[in-house]
């Protein structure tokens, strides 16, 4: 299906904010000469890990790169396991792959939408090394839990907090504590390098590590000294990238606080509306320790007599944007490939089929937010499956 031209007043469901001393920023990076990685990598870096209770912390070039990097520092590799979900965007076990490990899946708490980690015990086998949980929306998973599962059968936790950069569990900020923690930075997420992301470690010999994994394995000394001890890769961030991350790391807080009004108002419009008795379900109501990412609602497909698709175009002609954030992974094609088939995650495979990203960014109004609501409720009223007797 082609989607129709936007009408001009067309809300998307995310927008960076970006704010004119950024961009001014980012021209002196450019006139400097000294465009990719340097100084404003290190001051970056130096920033993050303030963040995060001064834990070591790199920055890299995306999310993924975090996250493969990580696995690679925790010993995963060939014959392994590594248990996560099958409800994350599907770089999340792509790096299991990547690495020669086997991703296990673990179906999701239809509730959170997050790993259930009731099911995860039952899938630890000998050949098991790490959990990757993923913040769904930016939801955390419950850390207490989760850290008591890993020390119990000595596994390493690389939390995929991709999504999660500004949430907390009981009032610890995401990365200030736990095992490798993963943030990304890509342009949809609350603050951004437009490309990018960071790896919190535990001590310097895991950050040295991470230093050369993420350029091709150099490790320099001297004016002419270089050696190469590990394979690497290219996942360096730029200066230009990192003069963007400075510019917005002020902002979370702000942003955070403007992401949990915004939703506020996403549930009282829903509660006016006939949402839930048309069977739309909204996410959990957390305005503590969520940074609100996203708002994803789940669409009550048996009881639509259009598909998910058809209610995205219908809102984009209506001027609003919208999102699916995601299909589950284990149905691609090359996961099917794999060994996994359909039936096997069943409340993943059900939120995959349904459920729906709303706009949600710090720029819009209470008036966006009602626009959205009144858009999605009247379409599920006029495509309710009709019933005979």
């Amino acid at each position: 299906m082609t989607a129709p031209a936007a009408p001009k007043d067309f809300l998307p469901f995310t927008r960076p904010t970006i704010d004119d001393e950024t961009i001014a920023g980012v021209a002196e990076v450019l006139r400097s000469g000294w465009i990719t990685s340097g100084p404003h990598v290190k001051a970056f870096e130096a920033r993050l890990s303030e963040y995060v209770g001064g834990r070591p912390v790199r920055a890299l070039n995306s999310g993924t790169a975090t996250l493969e990097i990580a696995l690679r520092i925790a010993g995963v590799g060939p014959g392994h396991e590594v248990i996560t979900t099958p409800l994350t965007w599907v770089a999340t076990s792509n790096v299991v792959l990547e690495v020669g490990a086997r991703p296990v899946f673990v179906d999701i708490d239809p509730v959170t939408r997050n790993i259930d980690l009731d099911r995860v015990e039952a899938a630890i086998t000998p050949a098991t090394r790490a959990i990757i949980p993923v913040d769904l929306s930016g939801l955390p998973v419950d850390r207490d839990r989760l850290y008591a599962l890993a020390k119990k059968h000595q596994l390493r936790v690389v939390e995929d907090a991709a999504q999660s950069f500004g949430s907390e569990w009981r009032g610890q900020r995401i990365g200030a504590v736990g095992d490798l923690v993963s943030f990304s930075f890509h342009a949809n997420k609350n603050i951004t390098t437009t490309e990018g992301g960071c790896l919190v470690l535990n001590d310097e010999r895991e950050a040295k590590l991470a230093e050369q994994y993420r350029l091709q394995g150099v490790v320099r000394s001297g004016y002419d000294g270089m050696e190469v001890e590990v394979v690497g890769g290219k996942f360096n961030l730029t200066d230009v990238a990192a003069r963007v991350g400075l510019g917005q790391l002020p902002h979370l807080a702000e942003f955070t606080a403007r992401r949990r009004e915004l939703a506020r108002d996403y549930f009282a419009a829903f509660a006016a509306s006939s949402a839930t008795a048309l069977g739309l379900r909204l996410p959990i109501a957390d305005f503590t320790q969520s940074n609100w990412h996203m708002f994803q609602v789940v669409l009550p497909g048996e009881r639509l007599s259009i598909k998910r698709a058809e209610v995205m175009a219908l809102l984009h002609a209506a001027g609003i944007g919208t999102g699916v954030h995601y299909p589950a992974i284990h149905l691609f094609a090359l996961y099917r490939r794999l060994g996994w088939k359909a039936g096997d995650y069943p409340h993943a495979e059900y939120a995959g089929r349904n459920i729906l990203t709303l706009p949600l960014f710090p720029a819009m109004t209470s008036a966006d937010v009602t626009r959205v609501v009144t858009g999605l409720v009247g379409i599920l009223e006029a495509h309710q499956k009709r019933t005979t007797r």
